[in-house]
């Protein structure tokens, strides 16, 4: 029994051993195990974090391309407008959809007021659509559209070269803006593949696909702005080429008017030279002042314009169209500027009339007043004198030495008077002296008229001649050039009128020296007494009347 038992306690305890043994090996294994998880976990927590370092890194990378891309202001507010659009769009038309719903079956209450909301929505979704710069366009039209061309420009006359070197900086002004453009555009998208790379390498280790859409965004994003600039590439290329040939085109009509005017201001300076040589030829022959003074004008006024003609020839191709410029210039000169038109016609009748000269003296009626006075000038639309003392300024003006601008058409319209016509340089002139009834009047004629012929006789021979060499331009018949004695019977007395031929342009000299010569002859003569205005009174003696009253005598 004691066998038994020993040998039952012996395989009891063996058996015990290996049950013992079996569960501290697997005990072994399991703890193996979860050191190997721990271990795995430790890794995974590692690679996690590796990954989560990359990810922030790459993140920094991308606010720094992002700050880089928001700075391309003008592409990138473009493209943010024209998703803008697109979003309002898409909005406006799921609340058409709704609406269109809403209306079409029963509405409760709630439903009405959801059906205003919408229409509400609706009309303030189109109004922000109508204010969208890109609405129902693609993305970039405006950036993508060139500066606007000019390919019909002509120079044609000398003015236009500045028109088209003008033309020629803008359209490369603004083709440089447009290439500036492209650059700035080729820069973005740059930056833009720099982002693109950057989220396929985050997108490899981003488990949790955080960054899936975002990467979708900036691909459509750059495949638009990639579109985008193969349009701007194209359009650049062909904008240049045709703002080459706008420039070629312009360049060359600016060379053909530079060349024009070269060959114009040669005749021109040619005309001057033959027409300077004239001036001087006149100088040279004509010795009388007023003469070549004439001349000269003339040869002004022809030389000025025959070069408004060859201008106007130059550059008139056809000549039907000079004929039409001349009659409507001479129909609005002929009504807007009357008077012009009048003093340039007015000019032609005195320069080519001869009726007044340079040198002339003149006197004219102007607005009740008279001036009289030398022509210093006579240009194509005034007379311009220079006011001298004569009788007329003496009585009348009390002025003097003032320069009187007349208007030429005034020789239709005024008085006009030559006192110095033609080859004439004197005028008559009077003195007149009153003397009483009683005096010898016949003897008083006879002193004046001596006086007067003394003083007057050179005058009189001058003008003797002149009024000989005017018989074969005028009919003369009283050539009478002695002095004239006239007496006339006035309230006063008798009025002897002395008149005799004096200087045109010193009269009052003259007129000052018969004067006193007159008077002092006068003043010798007894039988002679020059009469003024007088007053005779004649008194009555009336009868003594009595003193009423006796008075004191030496008081009376």
């Amino acid at each position: 029994m004691k066998v038994i038992f020993l040998i039952f306690l012996l395989l009891t305890s063996n058996l015990f051993s290996e049950d013992l043994v079996k569960t501290e090996e697997k005990i072994a294994v399991e703890n193996l195990e979860l050191i190997k998880q721990e271990e795995l976990r430790k890794e995974e927590l590692k690679k996690e974090k590796e990954r989560k370092e990359k990810i922030s890194k790459f993140v920094i990378e991308l606010k720094k391309l992002e700050s880089q891309i928001v700075s391309e202001q003008i592409w990138t507010k473009s493209y943010a407008s024209y998703l803008t659009s697109l979003d309002v769009r898409n909005s406006l038309e799921k609340i058409k959809k709704r609406i269109k719903y809403l209306k079409r079956h029963k509405k409760s209450e709630k439903e009405k007021e959801e059906l205003n909301s919408l229409i509400s929505k609706e009309k303030i979704l189109d109004i922000q659509v109508d204010k969208l710069q890109e609405k129902e366009s693609a993305p970039f039209a405006k950036l993508l559209t060139p500066p606007q061309m000019f390919d019909d420009v002509t120079i044609d006359n000398p003015f236009d070269i500045f028109t088209g070197v003008s033309l020629i900086k803008t359209l490369n002004t603004d083709f440089e803006s447009y290439k500036t453009r492209e650059e700035k555009l080729k820069d973005l998208i740059q930056l833009l593949k720099q982002e693109r790379d950057i989220y396929k390498q985050i997108l490899e280790i981003d488990d949790e696909k955080l960054y899936t859409h975002k990467a979708k965004l900036i691909e459509q994003q750059l495949d638009r702005f990639e579109t985008a600039f193969d349009t701007i590439r194209i359009t650049s290329e062909v904008y240049e080429k045709r703002l080459e040939a706008i420039e070629a085109k312009i360049n060359k009509g600016i060379e053909q008017q530079v060349y024009r005017l070269g060959k114009i201001g040669i005749i021109v300076f040619i005309v001057f030279i033959v027409f300077f040589l004239l001036k001087q030829i006149a100088k040279k022959y004509i010795t009388d002042n007023e003469r070549f003074y004439m001349a000269n004008k003339i040869i002004s006024f022809i030389s000025y314009t025959l070069i408004v003609m060859i201008i106007f020839v130059s550059y008139i191709e056809n000549a039907s169209y000079l004929v039409t410029i001349l009659g409507f210039a001479s129909a609005g000169i002929a009504i807007a500027m009357k008077d012009w038109f009048m003093s340039i016609l007015g000019w032609l009748v005195i320069v080519f009339g001869g009726s007044i000269h340079v040198g002339d003296r003149i006197r004219v009626d102007m607005d009740g007043m008279k001036y009289v006075g030398d022509v210093m000038d006579i240009s194509l639309l005034r007379m311009t004198i220079l006011e001298d003392i004569t009788l007329t300024s003496i009585h009348s003006n009390r002025r003097a030495g003032r320069i009187i601008f007349i208007p030429n058409n005034y020789i239709f319209t005024r008085m006009v008077a030559n006192y110095t016509h033609s080859s004439l340089k004197t005028v008559w002139d009077g003195v007149h002296v009153t003397i009483t009834f009683d005096s010898n009047h016949k003897k008083a004629m006879r002193i004046a008229k001596d006086v007067t012929k003394k003083f007057s006789k050179g005058y009189t021979d001058i003008t003797r001649k002149q009024l000989n060499k005017l018989r074969s331009h005028y009919n003369l018949k009283n050539t009478n050039v002695e002095p004239r004695i006239f007496s006339f019977i006035e309230t006063n007395g008798i009025t002897i009128d002395s008149w005799y031929l004096t200087n045109a342009y010193a009269t009052l000299t003259l007129r000052s020296v018969i004067s006193l010569e007159i008077i002092d002859a006068f003043n010798k003569e007894d039988d002679i007494t020059i009469a003024y205005p007088t007053q005779m009174l004649h008194l009555e003696k009336s009868a003594k009347r009595e003193v009423p009253f006796e008075v004191e005598e030496e008081k009376v």
